[in-house]
């Protein structure tokens, strides 16, 4: 890799990390092409990416960034994997990781927070955009439905009462 490419690099990762809901870090040494295939399948249908990094390059782009302390955590063959949400990716990397043995969670970081294994496991128990988006839209539509059920059950009540009352004056 000539310098200009190591510029282009850098650049990009700088784009990934700043643009990044969450990153999580990952030694994915012995995964064989099949597995990381089926693991970038599996985050692409959450929306998420993941790439094999040279750590040299990673520290570079995270110099002078709030997560920089997490510069540390790039030894050895790591991946990161990313989404724009915070959760697609810590949802799928651990998930993968417990059924794989070649595929460690190292750590992560979103924003200024940076993670550990357990805090990416933390992470990734969270509800998901999507989850989010659905309960707050139950919670707004909670109310309007109480007001619409109590209003046609005394809908029902009065024209059960008119109904007593005509029988009633028909007798």
């Amino acid at each position: 890799m000539d310098r200009s490419q190591k510029e282009i690099a850098v650049k990009e990762l700088t784009e990934i990390f700043d643009g990044a809901g969450s990153v999580v870090m990952a030694d994915y040494s012995g995964m064989t092409v099949a597995e990381m295939t089926e693991l970038r399948a599996k985050l692409r249908e959450r929306g998420a990416t993941i790439r094999v990094v040279k750590n040299r390059l990673a520290k570079i782009a995270m110099k002078g960034k709030p997560f920089e302390a997490a510069a540390e955590k790039f030894t050895g063959p790591v991946a990161i994997a990313w989404a724009e949400d915070m959760i697609s990716a810590p949802k799928v990397t651990v998930e993968y990781s417990k059924d794989s043995t070649v595929f460690d969670i190292i750590g992560g970081f979103m924003g200024e927070e940076i993670f550990d294994v357990s805090g990416v496991d933390a992470l990734s128990k969270l509800p998901s955009r999507e989850e989010l988006i659905s309960m707050s839209a139950q919670l707004l539509l909670a109310p309007v439905t109480s007001i619409a059920s109590a209003l046609t059950s005394q809908a029902g009540n009065i024209a059960g009462n008119i109904a007593t009352i005509e029988e009633k004056a028909a007798a």
